[in-house]
């Protein structure tokens, strides 16, 4: 590369990263991924911050886990003093600019993005907010239910798919945008799309695809509710497990949907590389596909996300560098590593915020060394009534909350966890040994309490501010007509070849 690479982050939301594992599954229908992912160096076993859609993007965005972003669940507010890859990036020169979703809460909707194309998806305030003084409650105006399940289907538009044309239009303008040159600065883009997160609704060119699908069933059956984990246990009860009875054909319904919303976002990615290509950039690009968390997809019963357990916490990471062959890292690493990867990419030091963060580079895996710290994850919000930390090391996954037994998991042996090794004998010391690990890093009374802290203020703060006029944070796009197209202030005929790509063909 004769200059700094240009950066292309491509966001999709819930994607399970099993689905992900030696790239896209056989039976998904997404060739311009799977084309890419043969080039790209894929980490298989990757993981969230967090399994949640705010908490996981503020920490993949800083690089540090939500007990030092404060960012706990969907309604906790971004600090704008997090410095972000974008701030960093940004600082050293570079464009960076945003289409799409991100969760941001708060009146800060950019966290060094210089241009933000669209609105958000989800709403920017307080009124999210779970309260642990009331275990339990279950807010029923923004809580999921398996309504998502049920009511899967066929549609040809929706919220949903509106916004995510809208983040592929505007994402694909910026791009040619960005080759005609006028400004000659390196540029991040990030582009991040909503899907396939529920509802499972897909447009019928794509739910078509996958009318004789064999993964339509899970893996591992329903669990009876009584023989469901702690944790789980209170996810079935957030999402009304009650009140629904979900049968074979609402399972199928909504995988098919969910693997139909896939194929669409495929399509986006294929046409954000082919429009790299058409302005001659690809070749100077970086490109990144990732997920902010995963989906459970009915595996031992659960849904959507907010679980420890793999179809939750385990997401896609791939990286394509220009010039150089991909393959595949089985080594476990978190999407927290995605900020200090990008500095080292372009030569950022990061030794003044170093101290804090939570991740570490993956270059050195890229460029075939071995050794990463253990993964480590946070889970703060709806559908529990303490946090809960995990770390991965090797082969082992351990899961600790303060109201609930700890779980050891052997991935290598048991991918599905579902055989809990920590009143084994044989596992005693190990477990022993994670134990005194999470006593070292989390003080988890204190998380505990600042959590709850976090809570309070935030109700207060939203219920005061619904009150009287309402003025609210989402992001409102800008755009300046009066400089847009022509006008009288311009030159038509410098105008027409300035904005003309490529020229003189």
């Amino acid at each position: 590369m004769n200059k700094r690479p240009n950066i292309l982050i491509v966001i999709a939301d819930q994607v399970n990263g099993r689905l992900f594992e030696n790239g896209p599954a056989d039976y998904l229908k997404v060739p311009h991924l799977r084309r890419w992912f043969a080039q790209a160096t894929n980490f298989s076993n990757s993981y969230t911050g967090s399994p949640l859609c705010s908490p996981a993007r503020a920490s993949l965005m800083t690089g540090q886990l939500p007990s030092h972003t404060g960012v706990y669940d969907n309604a906790a507010e971004f600090p704008s003093s997090l410095p972000t890859y974008a701030h960093h990036l940004r600082r050293a020169g570079y464009q960076t600019l945003l289409s799409g979703k991100m969760h941001f809460v708060g009146p800060d909707q950019l966290h060094g993005f210089e241009k933000r194309l669209t609105t958000d998806v989800y709403p920017a305030d307080f009124g999210w907010t779970p309260d642990y003084r009331k275990p339990g409650e279950r807010i029923d105006w923004w809580y999921h239910n398996l309504g998502s399940v049920t009511g899967a289907g066929v549609a040809e538009t929706s919220n949903q798919m509106e916004y995510d044309d809208e983040v592929a239009f505007f994402a694909e303008q910026a791009l040619f945008n960005l080759a005609r040159g006028h400004d000659q600065r390196p540029w991040c883009m990030t582009v991040s799309f909503t899907h396939p997160h529920d509802p499972y609704v897909a447009r019928r060119t794509y739910w078509d695809r996958y009318q004789d699908c064999p993964a339509l069933m899970p893996e591992i059956a329903a669990v009876p509710f009584q023989q469901q984990d702690a944790h789980s246990q209170r996810l079935m009860k957030a999402s009304e497990f009650e009140k629904f009875e979900i049968t074979d054909r609402d399972i199928q319904r909504a995988r098919r949907g969910y693997f139909a919303n896939l194929s669409f976002i495929d399509d986006k990615f294929g046409s954000l590389l082919d429009v790299l290509e058409r302005t001659r950039m690809r070749d100077n690009t970086i490109v990144l596909f990732l997920s902010d968390h995963g989906d459970m997809l009915g595996e031992r019963g659960l849904w959507f996300k907010m679980s420890p357990r793999e179809g939750s916490a385990r997401v896609p990471l791939a990286i394509q560098l220009p010039g150089q062959q991909g393959g595949t890292i089985d080594t476990p690493v978190s999407t927290l590593d995605l900020n200090a990867t990008l500095a080292d990419l372009v030569g950022i030091d990061l030794s003044e915020v170093s101290p804090w963060s939570d991740g570490e580079s993956l270059l050195p895996l890229l460029r075939g060394e071995s050794g990463h710290a253990p993964v480590a994850m946070e889970y703060a919000a709806e559908g529990t009534e303490a946090p809960l930390v995990t770390l991965r090391d090797g082969r082992y996954k351990y899961n600790h909350c303060e109201l609930d037994p700890p779980q050891l998991f052997d991935l290598e042996n048991d991918p599905h966890e579902s055989h809990n090794l920590i009143e084994e004998e044989a596992y005693a010391e190990l477990a022993a040994r994670f134990a005194a690990r999470v006593a070292e890093r989390w003080n988890m009374t204190r998380f505990d309490n600042e959590v709850r802290e976090s809570q309070a203020r935030r109700l207060v703060v939203y219920k005061a501010l619904r009150q009287g006029h309402y003025f609210p944070w989402d992001y409102q796009p800008l755009q300046a007509a009066s400089e847009r197209y022509m006008r009288n202030h311009m030159d038509l005929n410098t105008l027409e070849e300035d904005q003309r790509f490529p020229r003189g063909e």
